[in-house]
């Protein structure tokens, strides 16, 4: 098989030469031999020394600025697998360990990587090239690490080619969950998906919409800051600015983009909140040029720096303003913190870290707390070899145990015993003593099935490699003048829920909505928003709700349209009204005026009813038709003024079927008896035998009034049956329902008016024919009269009945009703009425022939003079009319026709003796 053969050249400390490494075995940072051995990386120092030398070679340079808190993951790996060493999980197996400096650098990772790819006991560190590795024995069986994400995602690549699996503690970019791209990862935290998801939730808790972003230039921040964004703009946060500072910090930009970072800060004055991925060492840089400009915000911290004790001791960052971020779930580690007091006891032989940290101690021991903390972070490797021989070690117990970040460290026991797990699964049939017993890809598959208890908690690696543990919401707090990272609620990803310990440290989230961090001021209930020119959909307008529109929760999008039928809302509103139901009441006052006068008119009936009960025997009234047919005109009259009743209240449909049906036959009836009346005075007054002969044809009081009658009936019957009135909700008051009855038919409705008006109208007429009758007997006159009331009304009420609408609609037809009721009754019976009570001299037989008598010879004069200037034209003529006269007299008052030569047909009277005596007997028998 062909294979190619790598050589890493690897350079050791050393006194007297720049470089850091000579041979392959001093590259390692710290390592222990053992059956099984795993690989670590960490970035123990924050940055890679640049070459000042020109042109720039391969060579792998020392690195500077200490990493405490990382150096303490190095040592919970170290310790972890101690642990394991001496218990009973891997019975007759030892692990060993070899833990690289990333120095977080990927170039400097991937040289790590490419040792861990060698073949197991090969003298010279030699990878092969091969197309199968599914037998290929590596130098390592797993990696933990690294502590960045962009140093994992490169690292991973390249162990995937092996299926090498690697398990980091810290590594949180979302892009590491596709198993597609990194098959061999897996990682004992949460994605970044869950943290920005935690935060936008924190976020919007809190009330806030308007923050800004600081992230590293890499791929770990540029990963964070997309998911992010994708969670704020999902929860209508929007991001006022984002600042990206390089993610080295020898880039020559890098304090002048921090400069403008801050700046940006300082500008945006409605900006409260800013959010920071980045590395501790970036913050560090940031926070110190933001106490210069005496910055006051909060501050939402990553998981890369939420448990940060070096940032903590920062002088004055008290003035910065409240930090709260998101850290790993913490656990037990008083183990760990037990191993830590007995570290000066170990060897450092095998520990390059340490042996630095320790000259680090001789170097920083005349120094203070935070002091001796910057000390060790701004020392380099060349430094130290400089200085290291002129100093004598002081070692501090308690320096470690206070920069423990806990997370980290459960999280990298963690890693560790996953693995232990997955090569004891490994290990039960076969002696793992061998280290080609098995080969990674065998651990990776077993890996995936890895559950490891945890604080009494079963938890295993989900599908995409990923452990979904908790996150601890950490608050920085000032107590006794320290600032101490407190643990404040514990962030469930699978339920999306903050959980708190007690109300006091509930009490301390709420009091976040204290500080306002928004673009525009929040919208009230009643209000919503309108969006301005501003690209962000946070910078809006509060406008009130629209009529008829309300909303009932702060910053609302829109307002909720009320229903328009049954509910209503003002200006401004939050909620919406019922709409209150109206109709024309018993108690409301113009309804009570309106039942008053239909009460007076039925009252004024049975008043006439007694009065013409008790002068049943007078001319007056036989004259009126005699009672019976006064009784059937009064009591239509009073089913007229009953009709009223049904239009008040609130409308049913018996109420909207009765009104106009008893209104339009009482009617009916009403003007069918008048009619009769009409044409009998014509009858009885007409001189004309043509006419009275077609009027004696006509006159059948009793057919007529049914026939009358009848038709209305059988009208208001169809309209009943096939368009029957409704009642209905009248919506167009904008805050009332008009309960109204709705005629079913216009057309119908139009009809019954239309008849009883051709009824009147015809009576009209009759009566007009008969307007001049006697003085004392002027009936017709005021039929007359009441038929032109009746018009009057009822022409008006049209225009007004289209044009009003409301709860008065009813009243109007009431109104016209009673007006064209009133006129008919006052003009059919109160005059007789006055006859009767005031004129009884008139009221007798003696008075109303000679009455008769008088106005039969003022007829019979004006037919003499007419027959008299007839005479003079033609003397001939005399003799002819006399002789026709004598021998064709008409049977009916005494009347006679005669022709004039050249003349029309003319009519006259023969006036014998004691003609006005006798028609005026006639005239009172007629009526």
């Amino acid at each position: 098989m062909a294979f190619v053969t790598f050589l890493i050249p690897c350079f050791v400390i050393g006194t007297d030469i720049a470089f850091s490494c000579q041979n392959t075995e001093d590259f390692v940072g710290a390592s222990s031999p053992g059956d099984i051995v795993i690989g670590g990386l960490f970035a123990v120092h924050s940055e890679m020394l640049r070459p000042e030398e020109y042109p720039i070679k391969p060579v792998i340079q020392n690195c500077a600025g200490f990493e405490i808190q990382i150096f303490l993951q190095t040592l919970a790996m170290i310790h972890a697998i101690e642990t394991i060493n001496n218990s009973t999980l891997l019975s007759g197996v030892t692990l060993g360990y070899e833990i690289y400096d990333t120095c977080a650098e990927v170039t400097k990772a991937m040289a790590s990587a490419l040792r861990f790819l060698s073949k197991f006991n090969s003298s010279e560190d030699v990878v092969e090239f091969r197309c199968n590795y599914s037998d290929y024995i590596p130098r390592i069986k797993a990696v933990v690490g690294a502590s960045y994400s962009e140093v994992s995602m490169a690292v991973s690549r390249l162990l995937a080619l092996q299926l090498i699996p690697q398990v980091s503690p810290a590594s949180s970019a979302e892009i590491l969950s596709d198993k597609i791209r990194f098959p061999s990862f897996f990682r004992t935290i949460p994605s970044d998906f869950h943290q920005t998801r935690a935060m936008t939730h924190l976020i919007c808790e809190s009330g806030w919409n308007w923050i800004g972003v600081i992230a590293t230039d890499d791929d770990n921040g540029r990963f964070a800051l997309e998911s992010f964004g994708v969670q704020a703009m999902a929860n209508n946060v929007c991001i006022a600015f984002k600042e990206m500072l390089p993610a080295y910090l020898s880039d020559n930009t890098f304090h002048a983009k921090v400069d403008r970072a801050i700046e940006k800060i300082v500008k945006e004055t409605r900006v409260n909140v800013i959010v920071v991925f980045m590395r501790q060492f970036h913050v560090l840089k940031l926070f110190k040029k933001a106490t210069e400009r005496n910055v006051n915000k909060i501050w939402l911290a990553s998981d890369n720096w939420a448990a940060a004790v070096k940032i903590s001791t920062i002088p004055n960052i008290r003035q910065l303003g409240t930090i709260v971020g998101f850290g790993f779930k913490s656990g037990d580690i008083s183990t760990f913190q037990d191993f830590l007091r007995k570290l000066h006891e170990k060897r450092t032989d095998n520990n390059k870290f340490l042996q630095e940290y320790i000259m680090l101690l001789s170097v920083c021991a005349h120094l203070e707390y935070h002091d001796f903390q910057m000390c060790i972070a701004n020392q380099s490797q060349d430094d130290l070899l400089q200085n290291v021989e002129n100093n004598h070690l002081i070692w501090r117990d308690d320096f470690l145990n206070a920069n423990i970040e806990p997370g980290f460290i459960r999280n990298t026991i963690l890693a560790v015993y996953a693995i232990a797990h997955a090569i004891k699964g490994q290990c039960k049939d076969r002696n793992c003593k061998d280290p080609s017993a098995f080969t990674p890809w065998e651990l990776l598959e077993e890996l995936k099935k890895v559950t490891v208890i945890d604080d009494g908690k079963e938890i295993k690696f989900d599908p995409n490699g990923d452990m979904r543990t908790s996150y601890d919401v950490l608050l920085w707090k000032e107590i006794d003048g320290h600032m101490e990272i407190t643990t404040m609620a514990e962030y469930d990803p699978e339920k999306g829920d903050f959980i708190f310990e007690d109300e006091e440290k509930k009490k301390e989230f709420l009091d976040l909505k204290k500080v306002q961090s928004t673009c525009s001021q929040h919208c009230r209930p009643g209000q919503m928003k309108k969006v301005t020119e501003s690209p962000h959909t946070c910078c809006y307008e509060c406008v009130h709700c629209p009529e008829n529109h309300y909303s009932n929760q702060t910053d609302m999008d829109y307002c909720y349209r009320c229903n328009n039928k049954t509910y209503w809302a003002p200006i401004n509103s939050t909620t919406c009204y019922r709409k209150t139901i109206h109709f024309l009441a018993w108690s409301d006052w113009f309804a009570i005026f309106l039942l008053l006068l239909s009460a007076f008119g039925v009252v004024l009936i049975l008043s006439i009813s007694v009065i013409f009960t008790k002068n049943l025997n007078t001319p007056v009234v036989k004259a009126s038709g005699g009672l019976t047919v006064c009784y059937i005109i009064l009591f239509s009259h009073f089913l007229i003024f009953l009709s009223t009743v049904f239009f008040i209240d609130e409308p049913t449909e018996f109420k909207c079927k009765t009104r106009q049906a008893l209104f339009g036959v009482s009617f009916a009836l009403c003007i069918s008896c008048i009619l009769i009346k009409s044409l009998k005075i014509l009858l009885a007054f007409s001189f004309d035998p043509k006419l009275q002969n077609f009027l004696k044809c006509l006159y059948k009081p009793v057919p007529t009034v049914v026939t009358c009658t009848g038709i209305q009936v059988i009208i208001c019957t169809f309209w009943l049956i096939f368009r029957t009135p409704f009642v209905k909700q009248n919506f167009s008051i904008p805050r009332a329902i008009i309960l109204e009855c709705n005629e079913g038919s216009i057309v119908a409705f139009g009809i019954m008016l239309g008849y009883i008006a051709a009824l009147a109208f015809i009576c009209f007429i009759f009566a007009f024919k008969g307007r001049k009758l006697p003085e004392n007997y002027n009936e017709a006159k005021f039929i007359t009269f009441g038929m032109l009331i009746y018009f009057i009304a009822w022409i008006v009420f049209i225009p007004v009945y289209a044009t009003t609408f409301g709860k008065y609609l009813p009243a109007v037809e009431i109104i016209v009703v009673l007006i064209s009721n009133y006129g008919i009754l006052c003009c059919t019976f109160l005059p007789k009425c006055y006859i009767i009570i005031y004129k009884q001299e008139t009221n007798t037989k003696s008075a109303f022939l000679k009455m008769i008598s008088t106005y039969s010879s003022k007829s019979a004069g004006s037919v003499a003079v007419s027959q008299i200037s007839l005479d003079s034209k033609s003397s001939s003529s005399r003799a002819t009319v006399s002789d026709s006269c004598k021998s064709e007299k008409n049977s009916v008052n005494g009347n006679c026709h005669f022709q004039v030569p050249g003349q029309r047909l003319i009519k006259g009277k023969v006036l014998p003796k004691n003609t006005a005596r006798t028609m005026a007997r006639k005239r009172l028998s007629s009526i």
